[in-house]
């Protein structure tokens, strides 16, 4: 069962299982994809519907690989997926947190994390193991026909403090990169970072290739040269450190919107329709709509839904602009959905 809410010209809501939702929307509907399912045996989010509480890890990669699988047809030839996932430890007593899983996201922590006994002895996972979530979800979306470009490090500044003693504080997530094919759209400027030190010469204009990759970038570099003639940006490293935000009004934090900003604008240009199939509150919304993208957003909880709206309606939000609808919608791009 799923409903469309229909905000204004460029944003559109889906209340329902991203498993069926995927299926109302046409093929090439969007540019870029930006999420962060739920996660693996941590928390109860409140519908018996919900992605994270299957019996074994390998059954919940087994969910994502399905709602991927779909979200590449909904994606355009040159596309790009990102996904976000932390990771989780097995012990006797179940699958517990990581330690920074308690600032996460879009969806609201209201249940502990779960405690029923989980011990899986055909898996190798003993007691005390750091599972491995999110690279086994990667090589499972590689081996199912994805192009598993890079892994992310989000580095957390204000990770949350852990009581164990024999092994570090985890302050980091990953994000990787997707493409549906070899040769895709990746703006390396859009995101680039100060330089630290002079790189040498660099090439400023002219069409050119993404690292090792095949990528075509937007054209014109847009990099600036510093007071010694080397450049003062360069290519953004793979560690991102962006500090985690508290979600005023409620009871959980979102993950920060310069995360999904940075994936945005590699991935995609203005006007683009930027999906996210697990929205919870829509902070990848509240990106897209800053970027002067377009956005569609699949949720599952509609309380979460409720938290969204507003976010999306009001300008003065986050980076949200006064006038979002000011982008004309492009309708022969997405089979007449109007996103």
């Amino acid at each position: 069962m799923t409903s469309d809410i229909q905000l204004n010209d460029i944003v559109t809501l889906i209340r329902g299982d991203a498993r069926t939702a995927l299926q109302s929307l046409p093929d090439g509907a969007a540019r870029c994809c930006v999420t962060s399912p739920p996660y693996f045996g941590l928390r109860d989010y409140g519908h018996p519907d919900q992605i994270g509480l299957e019996p074994d890890p390998a059954a919940y990669v087994a969910e994502l690989v399905a709602v991927f699988r779909e979200v590449r047809r909904v994606l355009s030839a040159d596309g790009s997926l990102w996904v976000n996932l932390g990771d989780c430890y097995a012990s006797d007593g179940g699958t517990g947190r990581q330690g920074t899983r308690g600032q996460r996201f879009d969806r609201q922590h209201t249940q502990e994390t779960l405690g029923e006994t989980r011990k899986w002895p055909d898996s190798g996972i003993k007691p005390k193991d750091l599972i491995g979530i999110p690279w086994m979800v990667a090589f499972a979306l590689r081996a199912d026909g994805w192009y598993l470009r890079e892994d992310i490090a989000w580095h957390k500044p204000n990770a949350m403090p852990e009581s164990v003693r024999d092994r570090c504080t985890r302050a980091h997530e990953y994000v990787f990169h997707f493409t549906k094919s070899p040769r895709y759209y990746h703006d390396a400027d859009a995101i680039s970072e100060p330089a630290g030190q002079p790189a040498g010469p660099r090439r400023l204009t002219g069409q050119h290739k993404a690292d090792a990759g095949g990528a075509t970038t937007n054209g014109t570099s847009t990099s600036t040269l510093g007071s010694n003639g080397g450049p003062s940006t360069r290519n953004r490293r793979s560690v991102w450190a962006i500090p985690t935000r508290p979600f005023k009004g409620e009871h959980f934090a979102t993950f920060p919107v310069g995360l999904p900003t940075l994936c945005l604008r590699a991935g995609s240009e203005p006007g683009d329709v930027v999906l996210d199939p697990f929205a919870g509150a829509c902070t990848t919304g509240v990106a897209a709509l800053a970027e002067g993208r377009r956005f569609v957003g699949i949720e599952l909880n509609p309380a979460n839904l409720v938290l969204a709206r507003p976010r999306l309606r009001q300008p003065g939000f986050g980076l949200i602009h006064a006038q979002p609808a000011a982008i004309p919608p492009r309708p022969s791009e997405v089979g007449g959905y109007h996103a």
